[in-house]
């Protein structure tokens, strides 16, 4: 079963992967490196005003969909999450127009941010439906409208800044549209299921006391990844951010679509789990994610610090490709730890509601990546701040693990790890083997196809998640059809 939903998300992380590695390969090129600084900014500036106005309300649209649909209480569900997500969107929306006309930015920054807080209003009204149909098991409409979000979004950007001289607004105007066009489709859908329902007053109490500390650890977590370009701008210059800004993006990007694709698959069944099975059966369903974590995650990490050099030739930029390559193998480290503790660690915290705890660990973390900064970026310049990064995601992740099993023992596949780090330890050694060709894309498809091949072969005899009966169910589907051709 977990195999199949996977493959039922494996559209929308295709869509991931074209938007995130074709954002950097494109923007980088029709961008000058100040605006794409300025994009970065933004985005992360946006990013975060999300998390702290909305993603408490969307963690419990996921956490409770299941006990509202046992209770056959999924009107007044949606109908009061619907009412709150009105009431925050007009008052958010207000203060953050208002806000960044009155600060002192330069006139395209307010563009970019104006258009990117209108974007990010669609945005979270429609990822209302999006965790509904995540939560309930429609992994056909969530993949559809997630990714069809996705494409039609950065296609309509790409077009937009080509076309105007609107530069990094244009990005957050495609992605405005594109909510908008989702929405279109879902929202009627959506609040035809809450009609009749009820605004319960002790539901949004309920919500906020389990979001509210998510939201809090979730603006911390985010902090450890991109509150470090700010501190950048004020160190070294909106280039420096782009520049910063494009190595994070291919190998942060990678890793987080493969993470979350896997949250989107075992989470809402971890929970049904929990609800209906009781801990040992979320505590067998989280298992066998872990492993399949490790089988996928170790070796596409060690495969972007590997291909490194040749891979930001190929996708970024020539103002922006120097320093990108010099920090992508220490993103890749930090981004593997970041991916393992957000979405395994953490479950410990959300299954059991002990959410605090988990902001409490991330928020000392921010606080401590902050220090690390102020002295590395001055010092080291952009390798400094990816290395404060690599430094505190070590110590958060090693927290989490240790005081997660005091509310909630997560396994440890500790076998199936060391297998998937011994098959990824081979692949390094073959790819550093390999010569380097005339080209630099070349070199780029010689080490990936060497590197996949050799840890494809190595997964398949250590046996890793149980790989080997992969292969035989798959042999199993094709023989009816090669017998009746």
């Amino acid at each position: 079963m977990l195999g199949r939903y996977l493959l039922g998300y494996l559209p929308v992380q295709v869509a991931q992967a074209l938007v995130g590695f074709g954002s950097v390969a494109v923007f980088t090129r029709i961008m000058p490196a100040e605006d794409y600084g300025r994009y970065a900014l933004t985005l992360a500036a946006m990013s975060l005003t999300h998390i702290l106005v909305f993603t408490w309300l969307e963690a419990a649209v996921a956490r409770f969909h299941a006990r509202a649909e046992r209770r056959r209480r999924m009107r007044e569900h949606l109908t009061t999450v619907y009412a709150v997500y009105a009431l925050i969107a007009l008052v958010a929306g207000t203060v953050l127009i208002g806000l960044v006309q009155i600060l002192p930015l330069e006139i395209r920054l307010k563009t970019a941010l104006s258009f990117a807080a209108v974007s990010m209003l669609l945005r979270a009204l429609m990822q209302i439906g999006m965790e509904t149909h995540r939560a309930e098991g429609d992994v056909r409409r969530f993949s559809a409208l997630e990714a069809s979000y996705l494409m039609l979004g950065f296609m309509i950007g790409v077009g937009i800044i080509l076309t105007t001289g609107l530069g990094a607004a244009g990005v957050f105007i495609g992605t405005g549209i594109a909510a908008l066009v989702m929405l279109v489709f879902d929202l009627p859908v959506m609040l035809r299921r809450a009609r009749g329902g009820q605004r319960q007053t002790v539901r949004v109490a309920a919500y906020a006391a389990y979001g509210l500390p998510v939201t809090l650890s979730l603006i911390f977590e985010h902090l450890l990844s991109v509150g470090d370009r700010f501190l950048i701008a004020s160190f070294l210059g909106q280039g420096a951010v782009g520049m910063y800004a494009a190595g994070y993006g291919l190998a942060d990007r990678l890793l987080d679509i493969i993470f979350i694709w896997f949250g989107a698959a075992v989470w809402p069944m971890t929970i049904r789990a929990l609800e209906q099975g009781g801990k040992r059966a979320a505590q067998e369903m989280a298992g066998q994610a872990a492993g399949l974590m490790g089988l996928i995650a170790f070796p596409a990490a060690a495969g972007l610090a590997l291909v490194a050099g040749p891979l930001t030739t190929v996708l970024v930029g020539e103002s922006l490709r120097e320093e990108a390559a010099r920090i992508l193998p220490w993103i890749a480290l930090s981004g593997l730890m970041n991916g393992m503790m957000t979405y395994y660690f953490h479950e410990a915290f959300t299954l059991t509601r002990r959410t605090g705890v988990m902001a409490a660990i991330m928020s000392a973390s921010a606080i401590l990546n902050l220090g690390l900064n102020l002295v590395f970026i001055p010092a080291f310049g952009l390798t400094g701040a990816a290395l404060a990064t690599v430094l505190v995601y070590a110590l958060a992740l090693g927290v989490c693990a240790v005081m997660g099993r005091r509310h909630f023992a997560l396994p440890l596949p500790w076998a199936e790890w060391i297998k998937a780090g011994s098959a990824t330890a081979i692949m390094a050694a073959a790819v550093l083997m390999l010569p380097a060709l005339p080209m630099a894309w070349q070199t780029l498809a010689l080490q990936a196809l060497v590197g996949a091949g050799v840890y494809a072969i190595s997964a398949y005899l250590f046996d890793i998640a149980g790989c080997r009966q992969w292969v035989r169910d798959a042999r199993a589907l094709l023989k009816p059809a090669e017998a009746t051709s």
